[in-house]
């Protein structure tokens, strides 16, 4: 039997930490703005996952909802090449998870994970949980545990990959 989404991330979760549960809604948090109202948090603590590729490679970027992820960033994570956002197709592959749900860690397929310090300044934050209506509260430390990522600037064109 295939688990689903949810019970992928909550099963992952429990070897890290017990205690830390999805937060389950009933209508889908499309946006970080949507999910920032519906926890009554601010728009940065809302953990946002994009995946990109540069030809048949994959890198996951998990930055705070109100940062853009810096183009030049991604390029130097990735080494060479020009890359491109994942078509929603090739993020539910890599992923497992649809777009608006994709949880940083439990992934279908290992691709590396840079976590932007920009969610570094809460001590709470939220990611997708693997469907559009959950989230799940984690601190950064806990973050960067379960996903095995790499820290970095993604917000700023002169930060370094480390």
């Amino acid at each position: 039997m295939i688990a689903s989404p949810l019970e992928k991330v909550r099963s992952y979760v429990q070897r890290y930490d017990s205690s830390i549960e999805p937060i389950l809604f009933e209508q889908p948090l499309p946006t970080s703005e949507v999910a920032a109202q519906a926890l009554g948090v601010e728009i940065g603590q809302i953990a946002k996952s994009i995946l990109f590729r540069v030809d048949e490679q994959f890198a996951l970027f998990v930055a705070a909802g109100d940062v853009r992820v810096h183009p030049k960033q991604v390029k130097a994570a990735f080494g060479q090449g020009k890359p491109k956002m994942a078509t929603p197709e090739e993020v539910e592959k890599m992923t497992g998870f649809r777009v608006g749900a994709v949880c940083p860690f439990a992934l279908q397929e290992e691709v590396p994970v840079y976590v932007d310090r920009s969610l570094k300044r809460f001590p709470m934050v939220y990611t997708a949980a693997g469907i559009a209506e959950s989230l799940l509260p984690v601190s950064y430390e806990a973050l960067l545990e379960m996903t095995g990522a790499k820290e970095i600037d993604a917000a700023s064109a002169e930060g370094s990959a480390s």
